[in-house]
This record gives C-alpha cells, structure tokens and sequence, in this order.
C-alpha cells in the first residue's frame, strides 16, 4: 500500500509518500513541499498546488491520499484561504480515483506518537524512530504530510469492532 500524505498550507504545502507492505514494514519513498510566491494571486498558487499534488499522484501512484483536516485558527481568513488548498488537494485526489483520508491534527498525533496532545518534536522523533529515517524530515512541512501519510497507515492496520464482527474475531 502507498500513501501521499498532504499537510496543506498556501505558501507550503507539505507532503509524504509512505509505502507499507503486507508485514507491516512502513518505509519512507518520498518528502517534501510544493512552495508557491506569496506575492501571487490566490487562484494562482491553489493551481500551483493542485499541479504538484496532481504531479506527485502521477508520478508515485498511491492507493490512498490522506490530507490533515482543518484546524480552526484564530484568524477566519487563514482558516478559509486553507480551506481553499485543502480543496484543491481533495480534487487532485478525487480525479485520480484515490481513497481520501481527512484526518484531523490531533488523530494524526495520536497515531504517530499516541496522545493527540503531542508536540512537533514529538512527531518528529517518533516518524524517525517509525520509519527508521537518520534525521527528521525537512523542513516541518514535510514532516506534517509524512505523519499524515503514516496516520493513515496506522488507521488502516487497526481493526475496528465492526470489521472484528464480521470476521468472528469479536462478540
């Protein structure tokens, strides 16, 4: 299985490509962040990062997109401009076909690190230990949409009650 896993922002969006196989040995295929211009109009960078998504969807092609979901910031007008690249993202994701994962922040500590309280160095150092990397994906971005990548994974590796039911494993 292959995830991309987005951390979106409008100035860097943030994103890792993870691979898990069927023994449960999840590797690092691929980091970075798509940048655009601040000084750019808005259409102009959401393009920008619908084509990078689009691009690395292409060039990796995954079975899952999993996006980090909308935090509320203090400021509507960063929590809207962000609701914009998440859109474009999504649309990458759902024109290729791809199961899409919207997973809030604190679901993708708690996966990664095991409390949904824990802080970015803490991610950090559990994708390092998780993923066996020598350094900590750079820069923090990417590390974002790496832990999504893995979030994802982990989700997919944990049997809900109802899957449990319907395989006799639970009561």
């Amino acid at each position: 299985m292959i995830v991309l896993g987005v951390a979106p922002g409008t100035a860097s969006t943030g994103y890792g490509v993870v691979r898990a196989d069927d023994l449960g040995t999840v590797s690092l295929i691929e980091c970075g962040v798509i940048r655009t211009r601040p000084r750019d109009p808005l259409a102009v960078r959401l393009r920008e990062i619908h084509d990078g998504v689009a691009e690395l969807i292409a060039r990796h092609r995954p079975d899952a997109l999993s996006v980090e979901d909308v935090f509320y910031a203090k400021n509507v007008r960063t929590t809207v401009v962000l609701g914009h690249a998440r859109g474009v993202i999504l649309l990458a994701g759902e024109q290729a076909n791809l199961s899409i994962h919207e997973i809030p922040p604190a679901e993708i500590k708690k996966a990664v690190v095991g409390t949904g309280a824990a802080t970015k160095e803490q991610v950090q150092f559990m994708l390092m230990r998780l993923l066996r990397l020598k350094a900590v994906p750079q820069p923090s971005d990417a590390a974002d949409g790496v832990a999504a990548a893995l979030a994802c994974v982990v989700a997919a590796r944990v049997p809900t009650l109802a899957s449990m039911r319907a395989r006799g494993m639970a009561r």
